[in-house]
């Protein structure tokens, strides 16, 4: 695996305001990723982990704004019908909260006045794998891997 990079500019981040963390090749749905990372992105850390901890114990719904085919509607969302409770997605993305947040205590950062800046996720590689079938076929069982990256700004 090469490095990884942020993508977002490195003049964009005050190093004595922000703190940031990445998590690689986790092995958790893009798709559910895309969504948390968009409906986590402007808030505070604390409301994060309640949204996220709440999304576990199937509480609060995600709502689901670009992959919305065939999705059911949850009467938890206002504003929006279609929504899931992506509980693997969430509970990785909730350590990789409290990494930042670990990162923020190291460099004297107040973890309780931290602010999601930014949240992205990147394609991660493919682990290859098949099921073997009849007749001496094979049919692809691959695994999607996500990297998901945070950048924590003090407000």
């Amino acid at each position: 695996m090469g490095r990884l990079k942020f993508t977002f500019r490195e003049e964009d981040a005050d190093e004595e305001r922000t703190s940031k963390a990445m998590r690689g090749e986790m092995h958790i749905s893009p798709k559910h990723a895309f969504e948390i990372c968009r409906e986590l992105k402007g808030m505070l850390t604390a409301d994060a982990k309640a949204y996220l901890e709440d999304v576990i114990r199937m509480k609060r719904a995600v709502p689901f704004k670009r992959h919305k085919r065939n999705v059911g509607h949850r009467s938890s969302l206002v504003g929006w019908d279609a929504g899931r409770y992506p509980v693997k997605a969430s509970s990785e993305i909730l350590k990789l909260i409290i990494d930042a947040e670990s990162n923020a205590m190291y460099k004297d950062l107040e973890p309780e006045r931290m602010r999601i800046k930014h949240i992205a996720t990147k394609k991660g590689r493919t682990i290859r794998g098949f099921t073997p079938r009849a007749m001496g076929r094979a049919t692809p069982r691959n695994t999607e891997t996500v990297t998901v990256e945070i950048l924590l700004e003090e407000i």
